[in-house]
C-alpha cells in the first residue's frame, strides 16, 4: 500500500493532481482544501496518501496532514459516505471545524458539504459524536449558531491562500495573518498584510 507520495507537482485539476514521483506520474484526489494548500505546478509537494483497492481500480486520496487523512478515514466508517463525500466535507470544513460540528449536533454546517443532505448529517452526529479522532479534536467551547458566526474576511481569505502557495502550511499561517489582519485595521490591504505576515514568519 501507498501511504505517502513525495515528487514533483504536475498538474491540478478538477479530479484531482498528478504528482511525478521519479518519472510516474501518481493521480491523486485531494478535497478543495489540500488542493488550496498546495504549491504551484512544478514545485516540489508531499502528501500522505490512502490507498483504496477494488476490483477494477486503485485509487489514491492524499492528505496534507495526519488529521486530515484520519478524518477522511473515520468519515469512511459512516453508512452512506463514501470518498467523494468524505472529501467534500474536509474540503468544506477543517478536521477541527468538522469535530466541532459533530460534537455540537450542528447539521446546517454539516450540510453545507456536497452531497450531505439533512439525513446524512444527523446520521454523521448520530454514529461519530463523542468517537475517538472527532472528539479529541473538537475546541472545549461549544460551536455558535450559523446566525452568530462572523461573516468570512475576503481580505484574510487572499492572504491566507498566498501564504500557501508559497508552501507555509496553514496552522503556522493562519495566527500570523490574523494578527497583521487587525493590527492593520480598516484600511489593510492583502499586499500590506501579507506583507506584514511574511516578516513575523521570518521571524519564527
Amino acid at each position: 500500500m501507498i501511504g505517502k507520495l513525495s515528487g514533483r507537482l504536475d498538474s491540478l485539476g478538477a479530479d484531482g493532481i498528478v504528482l511525478d514521483v521519479g518519472g510516474v506520474g501518481y493521480l491523486v484526489s485531494v478535497s478543495a482544501r489540500t488542493l488550496s494548500a498546495l504549491p504551484p505546478p512544478g514545485s516540489q509537494a508531499s502528501l500522505l496518501v490512502e490507498t483504496m483497492v477494488r476490483e477494477d481500480a486503485i485509487t489514491l486520496y492524499g492528505f496534507v496532514d495526519p488529521a486530515e487523512r484520519a478524518a477522511f478515514r473515520t468519515l469512511l466508517t459512516v453508512q452512506g459516505v463514501g470518498a467523494k463525500v468524505a472529501l467534500g466535507l474536509l474540503g468544506t470544513l477543517s478536521p477541527g471545524e468538522l469535530a466541532a460540528a459533530i460534537a455540537a449536533g450542528d447539521r446546517a454546517s454539516l450540510s453545507r458539504a456536497p452531497g450531505v443532505g439533512p439525513r446524512l448529517a444527523a446520521r454523521l452526529v448520530t454514529e461519530l459524536k463523542g468517537k475517538a479522532g472527532f472528539a479529541d479534536a473538537a475546541p472545549s467551547n461549544p460551536v455558535p449558531a450559523a446566525s452568530e458566526v462572523p461573516p468570512p474576511d475576503p481580505l484574510l481569505a487572499d492572504v491566507l491562500s498566498a501564504l500557501a502557495n508559497l508552501g507555509i502550511r496553514r496552522a503556522e499561517a493562519e495566527p500570523v495573518a490574523q494578527a497583521a489582519r487587525a493590527a492593520r485595521g480598516e484600511g489593510a490591504t492583502v499586499e500590506a498584510v501579507l506583507a506584514d505576515a511574511l516578516r513575523a514568519l521570518a521571524k519564527v
